[in-house]
């Protein structure tokens, strides 16, 4: 009897380090949120909203505690609830480092539309802020 239950405990052990070391491979090969460069967000970014991407979205934001996935589900879902297509990003004032992206399209109905989002870079990557900044 002793015997099958110390292999029992065996293999829960081998398991939850089994466990642990998956979960800690799949955190250290998660990519860093954001791009490598303004061109690059720019693309990505205009190619998340094109296509009502809403993980690709997520990948680029740069938003403040939890919920970040929810809230990129709920922007790219009004998109499409809008018809919103030939979407186009535009960074400025300089490209080569950005504060500012404008997104313009056309809606569902054919009226085009744009409107301003912050680009923020730490670290190396570039990323949209939708956070106002902090004196």
């Amino acid at each position: 009897m002793h015997i099958r239950r110390d292999v029992k405990v065996g293999l829960s052990v081998v398991a939850a380090v089994a466990w642990i070391g998956a979960v800690t491979l799949l955190i250290v090969h998660e990519p860093d949120p954001g791009a490598a460069s303004p061109a690059e967000l720019r693309d990505r970014l205009a190619a998340a909203l094109g296509t009502h991407d809403p993980d690709a979205f997520a990948g680029l934001v740069d938003y403040p505690g939890s919920g970040g996935d929810d809230f990129a589900k709920d922007y790219v879902s009004v998109l499409a609830d809008r018809g919103v297509h030939d979407v186009r990003v535009e960074l400025g004032p300089d490209a080569a480092a950005p504060t500012r992206a404008t997104v313009a399209g056309t809606l569902g109905d054919g009226r085009p539309f744009s409107y301003p989002l912050r680009v923020t870079s730490e670290e190396g990557r570039w990323t949209i802020a939708f956070t106002p900044p902090l004196p």
